[in-house]
């Protein structure tokens, strides 16, 4: 297991950025830097010593409709299915580096499910409500915190659907 004390690390602007949301939402849990990347949902569950299930990724999409940004928050053990996506908020096109990156705020490898800077479409897997707690990018590749499935629907808002592809 990874030591999750960050008393006297100075956590990257991005996620420091992540942190000051997090204290003001009242969320109890610290940003915690991995010290190997967390890319990959397999990159930080091993890093964590968790399960990939337990690792909340973060996938954008583009909607064709209006240029919106989608967002999947989906366990890392599943594949998102685009077809229900789709059927849940209109036609997808991708979403590269840059666009992610101006339309969310962060970069990929660390996109959070909160704090972006435009509004977001989103939905959360069903499968993340199955588990106790999930970890959650926090604007960095390094940068991870832990929450509820039920403290992620609150701060995003989002609807809980089928999203894994099956």
């Amino acid at each position: 297991m990874t030591d999750m004390s960050n008393t006297d690390t100075k956590l990257p602007d991005s996620a420091q950025r992540v942190a000051n949301l997090l204290a003001e939402l009242g969320h109890d849990k610290p940003v915690v830097m991995l010290p190997e990347t967390g890319k990959t949902s397999a990159e930080a569950a091993a890093g964590l010593g968790c399960s990939v299930a337990e690792i909340a990724k973060s996938i954008v999409f583009r909607r064709l409709a209006d240029d919106a940004a989608v967002m999947v928050v989906a366990s890392g053990a599943n594949r998102v299915d685009e077809h229900k996506v789709a059927a849940q908020v209109g036609p997808l096109g991708r979403a590269d580096a840059k666009f992610v990156k101006t339309r969310i705020g962060y970069a990929i490898g660390g996109v959070c499910p909160i704090g972006h800077v435009e509004k977001t479409v989103m939905l959360i897997d069903e499968d993340l409500m199955k588990l106790p707690s999930v970890w959650a990018a926090a604007g960095h590749p390094h940068a991870v915190f832990n929450l509820t499935p039920q403290q992620l629907q609150a701060m995003t808002g989002a609807p809980v659907v089928d999203v894994a592809l099956r």
